[in-house]
């Protein structure tokens, strides 16, 4: 049983760590784009960034508002008008939105202990354990920030500055020391 428990306490620790860095790499590559990149679409049939968020940010409120008490699919949430742009949809209610569902994950992250992995969440009406529910929600997140980083590097072409190891750089970057490193890994501090 100590083992699970420490299981469960290193866990957290990743999943602290992984979220935070998910969000700083979707914010770094945010922050390099302009207002019309970030509503411009690659082509009629992509997201633009400014969807992504907006997905983004109603899918993290919906499944960790009430993480271990309410079904992880609100009954306010409207999935379909995530990727609907509307007037009302501007850079800074988008990423108020965002910024604000972050905080929902992590304080919900914070709150969780070790003894709540006996428990199971609903998503949709299914049951998840603990461990199932927050690595779907981790995944999602994953998928979603490389899909604004490609975007915006799409959108960018060589103005983009590569948030991680660029091409041809990996032997100079293995060569140096951890603390000299200027990039960190996504789920690292």
């Amino acid at each position: 049983m100590a083992e699970r428990r420490f299981f469960a306490a290193d866990f957290l620790d990743e999943v602290r760590r992984s979220f935070r860095g998910y969000k700083r790499l979707a914010d770094g590559g945010l922050s390099q784009l302009s207002d019309h990149d970030f509503f411009q679409s690659p082509d009629p049939e992509s997201n633009c960034a400014a969807q992504i968020v907006k997905h983004m940010a109603g899918n993290l409120r919906s499944r960790w508002l009430d993480f271990l008490t309410t079904d992880g699919e609100k009954p306010d949430r409207n999935r379909d008008l995530e990727f609907v742009l509307t007037s009302n949809d501007t850079r800074a209610d988008l990423m108020r939105r965002w910024e604000e569902s972050f905080k929902i994950v992590f304080d919900t992250v914070a709150s969780l202990t070790p003894e709540d992995f006996v428990k199971t969440v609903t998503i949709r009406g299914e049951p998840h354990t603990i461990l199932q529910a927050i690595n779907r929600s981790l995944m999602h997140t994953a998928y979603h920030v490389g899909q604004i980083l490609y975007v915006g590097k799409h959108l960018r072409g060589s103005e983009w500055t590569v948030l991680s190891i660029p091409k041809g750089k990996s032997a100079e970057f293995n060569a140096m020391k951890p603390e000299d490193r200027k990039i960190k890994l996504p789920n690292r501090p």
